[in-house]
């Protein structure tokens, strides 16, 4: 269902109604006080993947970052606006986040321009180029998946790619190494519900069920 701007502004009533009138105290709180988030979200533009829907997240408990594809680029001085890495700066640096999750998502347009040269001409292909060597990966290892089979394997290796990149920031890298700070990297397969988080050891995603019925 689309959003008309009618929409939006009818839900931003239902909004005061039924959390910022409850919550008054904590808006109050997060206006003065400031925000201290714990953990940073890399996510993708994409309408029907919310950070703060899907993890049920209250307001000032996430600092997140949108862009295509959830992309992380790599650390470089110059050459360009560099939108997502100062806000990665802002978070680790100033806001003292505990935790980053790259927050990667089933039927992503940005890996399927990845995949299939879309976006040519415009901004889309070069950024959707930070990936490339996800891209890279998938044909070498499944030249022969279905072209389904190779999007969601994408999806996946795109994360890994921005978790590579994290580490190549250096106040990232001491945060890591000196234990102030974590890496996750999470896939949401939005058909099926499920989330699911990347293991180091077994190097395969896996199901966050926690233990729930």
């Amino acid at each position: 269902m689309v959003s008309t701007v009618d929409n939006l502004i009818q839900g931003f009533q239902r909004f005061r109604a039924r959390y910022f009138e409850r919550d008054r105290e904590l808006f109050q709180q997060l206006a003065h006080q400031g925000q201290a988030p714990r953990t940073l979200v890399i996510a993708c533009s994409d309408s029907r993947v919310d950070p703060a829907i899907i993890t049920d997240a209250a307001p000032g408990d996430l600092f997140v970052i949108r862009n295509v594809a959830n992309l992380m680029p790599p650390a470089e001085e110059g050459g360009g606006l560099h939108g997502t890495s100062a806000a990665l700066e802002f978070a680790v640096c100033d806001l003292g986040v505990e935790n980053i999750v790259v927050l990667g998502h089933g039927h992503c347009g940005g890996i399927h321009a990845l995949l299939t040269g879309g976006g040519e001409g415009g901004y889309i292909a070069p950024w959707v180029g930070i990936a490339a060597r996800a891209r890279d990966r998938v044909l070498a290892r499944w030249p022969d998946a279905t072209p389904a089979f190779q999007q969601r394997a994408c999806e996946r290796m795109a994360i890994l790619v921005s978790l590579e990149n994290l580490m190549t920031f250096d106040f990232v890298r001491a945060g890591v190494e000196a234990g102030r700070l974590k890496l996750f990297g999470w896939y949401f397969d939005i058909e099926n519900g499920e989330l699911m988080q990347y293991d180091l050891e077994t190097k395969r995603f896996h199901d966050l069920y926690l233990g729930w019925e």
